[in-house]
């Protein structure tokens, strides 16, 4: 046998081809993280400063089902926090919401080809994590089709928890970061959901991976007694509904239960919607997309007055984007060959949902007593989980206050008003409708900081 300074020449090639295969390097073989690296979108700005991933990942190997991600770094020095951000829906896609038209670092232009910088980007203040869940929404997927028809609650939180797990598999530079979770709308349930599961599996755990400081939820889903006083009450003081319809509203609405809403409940909230009239019911003092009337999806899911998702003009350049071959390459997205177009939501995932808790007070309750960072905010032109609700569904925690009711400004002008309390801070966005990074960049921007830092929104 060959001798090679002390070592076998076969045993020296299979300590270099040992060294070749740990590194990646070589025969052209990537690690996963690498794999998931997109070397560019399709026409987007040039100079991005910041790398970003997408792909997916198996939270249940024998259903099938996948989650797609997509991942962009902060450019800021320093080790930035890792954010989850989640829509809601049910059913809709953090791509096309956070992602594509609040906070995401790329917007997309009235073509559907090209992309614009954001420079309200949240990931400019740490590393945002967009999560496609649950499976059927979006480019996830599930290999086992019953899946699309019995998604609800509870499988949602316990395969994002999956995912969570799994993606620092890939990524562990980032694990023991500071962690926090954040989302808007039906991601009111999602997000207290999925916190309360990483709390408890924390338990016990001197430094756990996922390093989960709190959450942060906005025009969020809350408590179904208490977004249904307060929707109503909304429509009623912002002059969208007549006195009538109030009165009707509140005697015929199960404020117990939205599952299975009355006959006169639903008469009376299609009676409020025509009453309504063509108004953009997400942010009720912009003009709406033209045709909003015959792409309004109302008595959606378990919530009658949620239509689906926010501003149809924006959705259609998603729909044109994300549909594209090329983008979906780049983003290393529908690899399987998903049986139908991507879309902003699944109807058939958010009109099938099976589970959803009546309230996520307990949720709060708990998550308050551990000491977690919990902030509540609201844009207060929305009318479809408007300010009222929210402030109910506070109220009914019964928490000491901190700080009383004050102005917040960005640059001399009021940006809305904040109250902290003990263990929850809540902020309003005005002129801000349901999708608060949207409409108010800027000031989100600011919340965004505010909630990091753990520091009160600014007085000056």
């Amino acid at each position: 046998m060959v001798e090679f300074k002390g070592f076998s020449l076969i045993f020296f090639l299979g300590f270099v081809l040992g060294l070749l295969l740990q590194s990646g390097l070589g025969f052209g073989l990537k690690d996963p993280q690498e794999n998931d690296r997109i070397i560019e979108l399709p026409v987007q700005p040039l100079n991005v400063g910041f790398s970003q991933y997408s792909g997916y990942v198996t939270v249940n190997e024998q259903a099938g089902r996948a989650l797609f991600y997509w991942f962009v770094e902060s450019p800021a020095p320093g080790l930035r926090p890792l954010v989850l951000w989640l829509n809601g829906g049910p059913g809709c896609s953090s791509i096309a919401y956070g992602a594509a038209e609040e906070l995401g670092p790329f917007h997309i232009h009235p073509d559907g080809k090209t992309l614009f910088l954001n420079p309200y980007a949240w990931n400019t203040a740490a590393n945002v994590l967009f999560l496609e869940s649950p499976a059927g929404v979006g480019f996830s997927y599930s290999n086992t089709s019953s899946d699309l028809y019995t998604a609800g609650d509870q499988r949602t939180a316990e395969d994002a928890y999956a995912f969570l797990i799994s993606w620092m598999e890939r990524f562990p530079q980032y694990k023991y970061r500071e962690f926090y979770i954040a989302g808007e709308s039906y991601a009111g349930h999602y997000v207290p959901q999925l916190s309360q599961i990483v709390f408890q599996k924390n338990k016990g755990i001197a430094n756990p991976v996922l390093n989960f400081k709190g959450f942060m939820v906005g025009n969020a889903v809350t408590d179904d007694y208490h977004d249904y006083i307060g929707t109503f009450e909304y429509w009623w003081t912002h002059g969208l509904i007549s006195d009538a319809t109030y009165r009707e509203l509140r005697i015929t609405c199960d404020f117990g239960s939205s599952l299975h809403p009355s006959v006169e409940c639903l008469n009376a909230l299609k009676l409020a919607d025509a009453e309504q009239g063509n108004i953009d019911p997400y942010s009720i003092y912009t003009p709406p997309c033209n045709n909003t009337q015959s792409l309004r999806h109302n008595l959606r899911g378990h919530y009658p007055w949620m239509s689906r998702a926010y501003d149809p003009c924006t959705e259609r350049h998603s729909k044109v984007y994300f549909n594209h071959p090329e983008v979906q390459k780049a983003l290393h997205a529908n690899i399987t060959g998903i049986p139908y177009p991507w879309d902003t939501c699944s109807d058939i995932v958010g009109n099938s949902w099976t589970d959803s808790p009546l309230s996520m007070l307990p949720i709060y309750q708990e998550l308050i007593a551990a000491g977690l960072r919990i902030w509540v905010f609201s844009g207060d032109t929305d009318s479809v989980v408007p300010l009222t609700a929210t402030r109910y569904s506070i109220d009914a925690l019964k928490l000491p206050t901190l700080i009383n009711w004050y102005p917040w400004y960005d640059k001399g002008k009021v940006g809305g008003w904040s109250q902290v309390y003990k263990g929850l801070t809540f902020v309003t966005i005005t002129g801000a409708g349901h999708e608060v990074p949207l409409h108010r960049p800027r000031q989100a921007l600011i919340l965004f900081r505010s909630f990091l830092q753990n520091k009160p929104m600014p007085i000056n």
